[in-house]
């Protein structure tokens, strides 16, 4: 019977879990980050993120040591709660990597227009008061068909064309970084803050779970582990994902706002090339921070297609959805008929235009943040369980954490996620939910309810 390909490797999951984080959002959306909370609110916020979530990181750590299951949080919900509640949580994790697969379609052709303003022409029609132009629709077209072949042909063809793109926004980041620090100054990037420090901090918390969504989808590829994959650097690649990510955000709001006065960024579409352009009074830059823009977004896109496609395949696999989504192609060893639904859902997804950037961004930071919490009350549970109630999870290989640690560091994890999703479900915290994104929201539940099948009985995995 066929299996998925086992050739990853550390720096492939690192390539997977970073690219899945990174994309176009600190070229797009920083005029938004800076109207939050300021250059040094926004750059906070994205720096205390990637602090807070790493218990969260070390509880999926722990997870795929002890369960390597690509169904990820519905395997890990399925050892202690009810077979609806391991459905609910894995159908609202899909919809945490799948949505950013039209999003990451829509804004290539955003930035495409920048350079080229000839393809904001022929418009079809309006979604939202947003037109939607041909042009556009055709270039996001083509690149999800690009990277469907790509990840229909195998993992390994994959996380190499991750690995190329990675190195290279990675690489021109650095130099980004480098010309602000040479020729900026101090007095652009004051005041500090938009409002008060705390709200400022707070008001970009909010979206950071959707900006650093991508640590946790390092267990959606534990079946494709290299034989010799040592369980250790599962957590490893966990670490680095979250480090790198964070300072990665932090030092791009920093830059940004050193190098141009910020205030003068608001409102404005591509505030990050406009601020170098501005800074350094050139435009050379521009189009520099355009193609690294271009290979963030080819990385992200591919990394949140890959893990989408590995939890429809996982989900199928246990019964919650048709069993069709299971096929592992025989020559690839991938599952090609994932691939080739989250293909269709994204072309579906990008004929909505630039209407669904904000809402998406909203909505997926809630349903990262839904994930996580219960990864996290998942593995409390678990640990919770007496010496004599088996099955207990066997102690994962290599340093040993004492037990009272292991629970602690879960708590911090159960706080952190469980704060971040309130934040974003009750109306008392700015920023919370709107009507467009509730709309969002039941839609996507609803289509959950029709496809739902009832979980096969031989489907769950137990841990180790």
């Amino acid at each position: 019977m066929p299996a998925l390909a086992r050739k990853l490797r550390l720096h492939d999951y690192f390539a997977l879990a970073f690219g899945t984080m990174i994309g176009t959002g600190w070229l797009v959306l920083m005029d938004d980050w800076l109207g939050r909370g300021g250059p040094a609110g926004a750059a906070l916020g994205f720096a205390i993120g990637g602090v807070i979530l790493l218990p969260v990181g070390y509880v999926y750590g722990q997870w795929v040591k002890r369960l390597p299951d690509a169904a990820g949080e519905a395997a890990y919900t399925a050892q202690v709660f009810p077979p609806m509640v391991s459905s609910f949580t894995g159908w609202m994790m899909l919809l945490a990597y799948f949505i950013v697969c039209p999003w990451e379609a829509v804004a290539l052709g955003k930035i495409a227009a920048y350079v080229f303003p000839a393809l904001d022409t022929f418009e079809l029609y309006r979604v939202a008061g947003q037109p939607v132009f041909l042009p556009r629709l055709i270039l996001g077209i083509a690149l999800t068909l690009l990277l469907a072949t790509i990840n229909y042909r195998g993992i390994r063809l994959s996380a190499n064309f991750q690995k190329a793109m990675s190195s290279m926004v990675l690489l021109i980041f650095v130099a980004l970084v480098g010309l602000s620090a040479f020729r900026g100054a101090p007095a652009n990037f004051h005041p500090a803050f938009r409002a008060t420090p705390f709200l400022s901090i707070l008001l970009t918390l909010q979206i950071v779970p959707y900006f650093m969504t991508g640590f946790e989808s390092v267990p959606k590829y534990a079946e494709e582990a290299n034989p010799d994959f040592r369980q250790t650097s599962y957590m490893q690649a966990i670490g680095l994902a979250l480090g790198v990510g964070a300072f990665f955000y932090a030092f791009c709001i920093v830059a940004v706002a050193y190098i141009a006065p910020w205030q003068s960024l608001l409102g404005k579409r591509f505030a990050t090339a406009i601020a170098f352009e501005h800074g350094l009074g050139k435009h050379w830059p521009v189009q520099l921070i355009l193609i690294m823009a271009l290979f963030g977004l080819f990385q992200c896109f591919n990394g949140n297609f890959a893990a989408s496609t590995r939890l429809l395949f996982a989900y199928a696999r246990r019964g919650t959805v048709a069993p069709r989504f299971a096929t592992i192609h025989a020559k690839f060893s991938t599952p090609s008929v994932s691939v080739i639904g989250i293909t269709l859902g994204t072309l579906i997804g990008l004929l909505l235009g630039d209407a669904i950037l904000v809402p998406v961004t909203e909505v997926g930071s809630m349903a990262s943040a839904l994930g996580w919490l219960a990864a996290c009350l998942s593995f409390w549970q678990v640990e919770s369980r007496p010496p004599s109630d088996p099955p207990e999870p066997a102690a994962p290989a290599g340093r040993h954490i004492p037990h009272v640690a292991t629970r602690a560091i879960t708590a911090a994890g159960i706080a952190v996620s469980s704060l971040l999703l309130l934040m974003k479900l009750i109306p008392a915290f700015p920023g919370h939910f709107t009507q467009a994104e509730w709309i969002a929201l039941a839609i996507w539940l609803l289509l959950g309810a029709i496809l739902h099948r009832r979980p096969t009985p031989a489907a769950p995995q137990r841990a180790n």
